[in-house]
């Protein structure tokens, strides 16, 4: 058998394309590898700091050091695993804060989770805690079934096992609950006098 030129080059171009064909399957291997696995979020974010405004108007401040970003789900949602802090704002600027150590957001749902020495306070300094609170953002709504207490700015507080209530507590339903309410007296001396 005579090699040629043309037999060489050719053994040289099956070569280099076998090698080419099984270098680039072992990239595939490697860039499979990147891809997400089953149960990965989509995206990680670290040193969170997100400001919301409605027409120039601060809103609303996220601040947490983690969120992973599930929302490529079929239930999408967004986790904060080492907690998170939120204030809101309304339209006269009156703060209200939320803290918690974990959360999670329900994109389709518009339910928050907040679990984990949860505590709210209020522009009116009124102050709540649970170990986990619900939030219905699509209701203004906020529940939750454990063990809460809350404190008013007069001294009043209750200690309660679960409770219903509007987002700014307006309308406010209790399972259980022991505490004190202190209640302003409105009779005047006229009053006294008259009686």
């Amino acid at each position: 058998m005579k090699i040629t030129y043309s037999n060489i080059i050719y053994s040289i171009v099956t070569l280099l394309g076998v090698t080419m064909f099984f270098s680039c399957e072992g990239n595939l291997q490697k860039v499979r590898a990147f891809d997400l696995e089953g149960d990965a979020p989509q995206a990680i974010a670290e040193g969170i700091n997100l400001k919301f405004t409605d027409s120039g108007r601060l809103v609303a401040n996220l601040i947490s050091p983690k969120m992973y970003d599930f929302t490529n789900k079929t239930f999408p949602y967004r986790e904060f695993p080492e907690g998170l802090q939120v204030e809101f704002f309304d339209e006269d600027n009156k703060k209200n804060t939320v803290n918690a150590d974990y959360g999670i957001v329900y994109e389709d749902s518009k339910l928050v989770d907040l679990q984990g020495n949860v505590v709210i306070v209020t522009a009116d300094s009124t102050r709540l805690q649970a170990e986990q609170l619900y939030w219905d953002q699509e209701s203004s709504w906020v529940f939750t079934d454990h063990a809460n207490t809350i404190k008013f700015p007069d001294g009043s507080y209750t200690d309660g096992q679960g409770f219903d209530a509007s987002q700014n507590f307006d309308k406010f339903s209790s399972r259980t609950n022991d505490g004190i309410r202190m209640f302003e007296d409105t009779k005047t001396q006229t009053d006294t006098i008259n009686e």
